[in-house]
């Protein structure tokens, strides 16, 4: 087995197997990025995230699992620290140690750059994975819940500022205030 970062010439590969990820958690209605979105934001001039690749030996260039991932930050720790966002191998390459050493790698890159903190997310109905982690020596915070707004709700929060600034400076809601 091989761990290793991604590439440019790996965005196609990597684009399937978000798919094969979001086929496995019932999600694939919620894939709607492109490859070429994919390659802007992990190898464009403003880079976003990095992407670490698992190869076996009987598969040669061709990557079974894929761990993608970008820096965050610890406000409490006052430190950065890495988010993985996805964490996937393929179902006939499981078990035989490939999300360790992708996890193993996420961990050693974030104690050799001094971060506080390897974190993600997992869905509460996957118990395998929620069992894999915890041998893993994670720990879930049952106490956080996550917020996420997307889509048109993103667009009228983006649009709400112009009104909160307005309510703020003159104390009334301008839409309901008559001279």
């Amino acid at each position: 087995m091989q761990i290793r970062p991604a590439t440019p010439a790996d965005v196609p590969i990597i684009y399937k197997l978000i798919c094969a990820l979001a086929e496995y958690e019932q999600l694939s209605h919620l894939v709607t990025g492109s490859v070429a979105e994919l390659q802007q934001h992990l190898f464009g001039p403003e880079a976003v995230a990095m992407v670490l690749l698992a190869e076996v030996e009987e598969r040669p260039g061709s990557p079974v699992g894929f761990a993608l991932y970008f820096r965050s930050f610890s406000t409490f720790l006052a430190r950065p620290g890495i988010y993985l966002e996805d964490l996937f191998v393929l179902p006939e390459f499981r078990g035989r140690g490939i999300g360790k050493a992708l996890l193993v790698r996420l961990a050693q890159e974030a104690v050799a750059k001094g971060y506080g903190r390897l974190e993600w997310m997992v869905l509460d109905w996957n118990e395998p994975a929620i069992e894999f982690y915890r041998r893993m020596g994670a720990k879930q915070h049952t106490e956080w819940i996550l917020n996420r707004v997307t889509g048109a709700d993103l667009a009228a929060l983006a649009q709400s500022l112009n009104e909160s600034r307005t309510i703020a400076q003159f104390g009334k809601d301008p839409r309901t205030h008559s001279n």
